[in-house]
């Protein structure tokens, strides 16, 4: 039995040499998985990116809201001239009802069709944002919603 051992116990340097030297992975294994992985992100991004751009509308719709929701007051408190004096600025001052941005910034909010009974606000996307698939937001006076620069219904933007 001495000679068993003997042979085993000789043996097992030689085995624990042979797993030591394949421990690790090799190149192609890598180069396997970076694909992968490129694979993956190469998916992924375009859809998270649209998915941000998508909850970022949100920014511009609460903008028009509240702004329309000054212009009424404005109106209110300016009954002889109604919306045709009202502003958008940053520099405050009697006529100003709103900042020109929206309030996260994706978003720039300007004026048009101003008249006396009559407003429209717009919400033109910035920067990152510009790239939307919905493009402007407006909301007039009536509280009509709408999208321009875009193949989308409002239903589907708003």
């Amino acid at each position: 039995m001495a000679p068993a051992i003997a042979q085993f116990i000789s043996f097992m340097p030689h085995r624990t040499a042979r797993l030591r030297r394949r421990r690790g992975f090799t190149l192609v294994e890598v180069m396997i998985v970076v694909a992968v992985i490129a694979l993956l992100a190469a998916v992924a991004l375009p859809s998270y990116q649209s998915s941000v751009r998508k909850g970022r509308r949100a920014d511009a719709r609460a903008s028009l809201v509240n702004t329309a929701q000054m212009m009424e007051r404005y109106s209110t408190e300016h009954a002889s001239s109604g919306y045709s004096t009202a502003t958008i600025s940053t520099v405050s001052g009697p006529t100003v009802v709103a900042r020109p941005a929206s309030d996260n910034g994706y978003y720039q909010l300007s004026l048009t069709n101003l008249a006396a009974t009559t407003f429209t606000l717009n919400a033109t996307p910035q920067g990152a944002q510009a790239s939307d698939d919905c493009g402007t937001y407006t909301l007039d006076q009536n509280g009509v919603r709408g999208v321009t620069g875009t193949t989308h219904t409002a239903a589907e933007c708003w």
